[in-house]
């Protein structure tokens, strides 16, 4: 269980017992813009610009009613993992501001008379923004389906009775599925590349019962033609002409958009052709980083530096200079104060209270926010490992001035090479002769 920033600090969880650590678990800041629960899917979408709704199997009308209602396009939407939940967050964002500084603007018939002219407003992944969430909706899902691929994988409670004949199979899912491809050439593909393996087969029996093909979708009216037709062909559904059957294996999820096929062509073309070291087209992802006192984030570090020094009165960079501190020094304290605060703990003077609030009012009445402890208390080596695992603060540090300073001196101090002139000299003199006497005594 991960905890971010809780209000109130739990017996077992934070706090010291008896001058005892007591972090159990490993800790997250808060992120954005992925770092909420998933909606319910049964609660209706809205639309981004009005109060119109629709349930999440209206998709279509919807998207619909945005671009004939408000001109308003979203691209690549079935790469979307999420739908619901990526309304939802850009429905929040274009309450808070305008929707010009999310979207490109695109004016038809721009030469023409003004009157025919129209702004439609396209919202893409070409915003960093807009990426990085549906990147994030896109890991979440995936972690979501490896997890139950895994738990079929794992299940040994499963029972269910060959599709072609009357042979039952209890305990895992591969008995059947092995049992299919040996016995009756239809091959489902590798029982560990699939996932949703109930709803898999129960789409299969259904297509069956209905006498569809199940690679090309068409009728039979006998079903002894049908079974004789699925047996000779030595049928195989992960083939890439059968799109509907895509998402039940765990391959065509790792890139969204694109089946295992066309992932595994693009891998083979990548090692056949030479590429230059060019890294001129990288784009790094906005990082945010979170304050130590409250959780306001900033996706640069002059604002999160600023913000604290506004609005906490805490300046790390006097600190910093104060304190002459290295990288691992500066690291430590930061370490140190997050500990502090999530355990409810005034770092100043070690006072202990029932909230994170009641800390922060204290550090402010008492004056106490840039009041640090004795410096053995921080630094330690324990504060070498990061209080919160994505803490992006940590990743802003750099070295104080003071400390590049002494290194450019150093450069400078001369360096007096031994005089070897007398060698034989610097053998009589030297102490390994008198190791080899204690060596030949011991001996």
């Amino acid at each position: 269980q991960v905890r971010v920033f809780p209000n109130s600090c739990s017996h077992k969880h934070m706090g010291k017992e008896k001058g005892r650590d007591s972090i159990l678990e490993p800790l997250s800041l808060p992120e954005r813009p992925g770092c909420t629960a998933p909606p319910d899917n049964s609660m209706p979408v809205p639309c981004l610009l009005c109060t119109e709704s629709c349930s999440p199997a209206e998709k279509e009308a919807l998207l619909k009613h945005m671009v004939l209602e408000h001109k308003l396009v979203i691209s690549d939407v079935k790469l979307i993992a999420d739908f619901q939940r990526y309304i939802l967050y850009w429905k929040k964002r274009f309450a808070e501001h305008p929707i010009t500084e999310f979207c490109s603007v695109i004016r038809t018939n721009s030469e023409g008379p003004v009157e025919r002219q129209e702004d439609y407003f396209l919202l893409c992944d070409v915003l960093p923004e807009d990426r990085v969430l549906r990147e994030q909706l896109q890991q979440k899902r995936l972690e979501a389906i490896l997890e139950q691929q895994q738990k079929e994988r794992n299940e040994t409670i499963f029972h269910r009775t060959c599709m072609f004949c009357t042979e039952e199979f209890t305990g895992n899912r591969s008995f059947l599925l092995n049992h299919m491809a040996k016995e009756h050439d239809f091959n489902m593909g590798l029982p560990d590349n699939i996932v949703f393996c109930e709803q898999f087969l129960d789409t299969l029996q259904r297509k069956l019962d209905n006498l569809d093909c199940l690679l090309c979708n068409k009728t039979q009216r006998q079903v002894d033609v049908l079974y004789a037709g699925v047996r000779s062909r030595q049928t195989r559904l992960e083939s890439e002409k059968n799109r509907f059957y895509e998402k039940f294996y765990i391959l065509n999820h790792f890139e969204l958009g694109k089946t295992w096929e066309e992932v595994q062509s693009e891998d083979d073309r990548e090692m056949m052709e030479d590429h230059d070291d060019d890294w001129s087209d990288w784009q790094d992802h906005p990082v945010c980083a979170v304050c130590l006192f409250c959780e306001h984030q900033s996706e640069t570090m002059d604002r999160i530096y600023s913000h604290m020094e506004e609005t906490h009165g805490f300046d790390l960079h006097k600190i910093k200079a104060e304190l002459g501190l290295n990288f691992y020094e500066q690291v430590k304290l930061v370490n140190f104060i997050r500990r502090e605060i999530h355990q409810c703990q005034c770092y100043g003077c070690q006072d202990k209270f029932s909230s994170k609030t009641q800390v922060l009012e204290h550090l402010m009445d008492a004056k106490h926010v840039m009041a640090l402890p004795e410096k053995h208390k921080w630094d330690q080596p324990q504060y070498y490992f990061p209080t919160y695992e994505n803490d992006a603060l940590l990743c802003a540090l750099s070295d104080s001035e003071s400390e590049s300073e002494s290194c450019e001196q150093r450069k400078d101090i001369p360096v007096i090479a031994e005089d070897i002139s007398n060698l034989q000299a610097l053998k009589q003199k030297s102490v390994l002769n008198q190791l080899l006497k204690e060596k030949t005594i011991f001996n």
